[in-house]
């Protein structure tokens, strides 16, 4: 007889949203180099909160970057500050949206309308006729190498106007009294209306935060963090790592990158401290920066009191082939794993008093890679159909439904632009189907890692949730370049930190941990778009002489110059977002 439906224990779905961006901020100039952080958290990480917010049973794991963190507090200042008076704005595509006057420089005026042309035109710009009209005459402009100034002052208002209006959360633009007159308005677009944008843009950024720490202290989101600057620790700590699952990976020159152990323990814990004054709490979990692991990451954040880490899944193919533990019908994505030997974990006691073990979660690509790059063409409907069958039938493979756990692990914030209504149909109906359904249960990963039991896992390859390999970040000509690049900078911070006042020495830590971000080197290499390419490539750059100029070294004549080969690709979804496995 089977047993009744009602009585089969639930399996696990953890959906873990991973909210980042790299510092943008230029030293040089004072001013924010690229409008990303701001643009997004206005759109993605309200509607995020917002659709959290409407499904109370729903639950979900969401990662922040301390970066992010730290960026999206400044904006608000900025805004606050500006709104009373007392402050400038330092992202020029906010400034010109809020100033009355516009820039009459030419080439500011062109390199405004060129951001206001960095839209995804089917999701962002079509479905607003008005937008459409600026945006296709912007675009002959540009096409015919017409003078900008042929376009008018209320021409430009309106454009950014309308910019910002397509980058508000569909929840905003549902909600907002405010946004819903100007929406209505289409043009003609006055100082008033520029301003009224603006307060809104203020209180988004303002709350944003706010909002998911209300939901944690709820107990409906587990908010988790990554190292502080988002670097690849197992990079950090051991070059030579990328041979695990690339043996015949090209290294850089550097053969190690000197005291890495010590920069992996500072983003861990300087993470830790900013994630704790943005939410008063401490992080139980931790999504290591691209799911990059390696045994001396995992003993690291076990040491830094973690409960649990993810990665991707071909990290523990990987894993299991190398330790001879792989079974080709085993559901193995679908349970946590304690490493064995590790700090903290399985093989050393497991009950160790100062480092309780570390659960090891590892992200359901097929699932993941659905989210991010076909369902974006779907009716919602169907898409959370698919989505809910899908993890039905893995229940259904689970010898002990009540031991699984699914893990949807992926980008919270660059997948949206390309659904319809920023994913609000899709996201809305997958909270909802799954906070009721009969055989699957919504939980976090610390609420999981305290109620199964965890395999045992005998090896551990480094790699990250990206093919299983570092090879988004080293092992090509350009990312090798910088890393040599990093390592020179890094033997001068040496050198020079003695001898440096203590303030002028935590500035030093903090620019050299920017310059350490994983996110310069995925952007590099000639598969890449090569304006991307090119602003990456600059803003590297800025970085490090930023970090040459605070220890008191003159730079380096080579980063006066570009090193990249610019970008000669056209990657599905702009490169913002990658398949966990190579054939994906």
């Amino acid at each position: 007889m089977s047993t009744p439906e009602a009585e089969l224990p639930k399996a696990r779905v953890v959906l873990c949203w991973h909210m980042h961006q790299p510092s943008y901020f230029n030293p040089g100039t004072g001013d924010y180099q690229l409008p990303w952080v701001y643009l997004h958290a206005i759109k993605d990480y309200v509607d995020m909160a917002a659709h959290l917010e409407a499904v109370p049973e729903a639950r979900a794991v969401v990662n922040f970057s301390p970066t992010l963190i730290e960026q999206i507090e400044d904006y608000s200042a900025q805004v606050a500050g500006f709104l009373a008076g007392e402050r400038r704005l330092q992202d020029p595509l906010l400034r010109a949206l809020a100033e009355p006057v516009l820039p009459d420089d030419e080439c500011e005026r062109r390199h405004l309308v060129q951001q206001c042309l960095r839209v995804n035109h089917r999701r962002l710009v079509e479905p607003f006729p008005a937008f459409h009209r600026l945006v296709e005459l912007s675009r002959w402009v540009e096409r015919h190498g017409q003078h900008v100034d042929y376009l008018s002052d209320q021409f430009m208002v309106d454009l950014l106007v309308w910019y910002h209006l397509a980058w508000l959360g569909e929840t905003v633009r549902r909600r907002d009294p405010r946004v819903r007159r100007l929406l209505r308005q289409e043009a003609a677009y006055t100082i008033h209306d520029r301003r009224e944008l603006l307060e809104v843009i203020g209180e988004l950024m303002g709350g944003v935060l706010e909002r998911y720490r209300r939901l944690a202290d709820s107990g409906r989101v587990e908010l988790s963090v990554t190292p502080y600057a988002h670097p690849i620790l197992p990079l950090l700590q051991d070059v030579q790592s990328a041979r695990e699952a690339w043996p015949e990976i090209q290294l850089p020159l550097l053969e190690r990158y000197f005291g890495g152990e010590e920069r992996a323990r500072w983003h861990v814990e300087r993470g830790i401290e900013t994630f704790e004054k943005a939410f008063g709490r401490r992080p139980e979990g931790c999504w290591p920066a691209e799911g990059g692991v390696s045994r001396a990451t995992l003993e690291l954040l076990a040491e830094s009191g973690f409960r649990w880490a993810a990665s991707g899944g071909a990290v523990l193919d990987n894993s299991l082939r190398a330790a001879d533990q792989w079974a080709e019908d085993d559901p193995r994505w679908h349970r946590a794993y304690t490493l064995a030997g590790a700090d903290g974990a399985a093989g050393n006691g497991g009950a160790n008093a100062h480092h309780p073990p570390l659960h090891c979660f590892f992200r359901d690509d097929g699932l993941s890679d659905a989210i991010g790059f076909e369902y974006s063409d779907w009716h919602g409907d169907d898409a959370v159909a698919n989505l809910v069958n899908r993890l039905e039938e893995i229940a259904d493979r689970c010898a002990d439904p009540g031991q699984a756990v699914i893990s949807i692990i992926m980008d919270g914030e660059n997948a949206w632009e390309h659904y319809p209504a920023n994913g609000y149909f899709f996201l809305s109906g997958l909270y909802r189907q799954l906070a009721d359904h009969p055989r699957l249960e919504m939980t976090t990963f610390a609420a999981a890692a305290a109620g199964v039991e965890p395999r045992p896992l005998e090896r551990l390859v480094a790699g990250s949730w990206v093919y299983g390999t570092f090879s988004t970040w080293i092992g090509e000509a350009d990312k090798n370049r910088a890393w040599d690049m990093l390592g020179e900078a890094k033997q001068a911070f040496d050198r020079a930190v003695p001898g440096l006042k203590p303030e002028v020495q935590w500035r030093a830590e903090a620019q050299l941990a920017i310059c350490e971000s994983s996110d310069w080197f995925w952007w590099f290499g000639d598969y890449n778009p090569a304006g991307v390419v090119r602003e990456f490539d600059h803003l590297y750059r800025v970085q490090l002489t930023a970090l040459y100029e605070i220890l008191g070294v003159e730079p380096p004549e080579h980063l006066s110059h570009a090193f990249t080969h610019r970008g000669k690709g056209s990657p599905e979804k702009g490169g913002v977002m990658r398949h966990g496995r190579a054939d994906g």
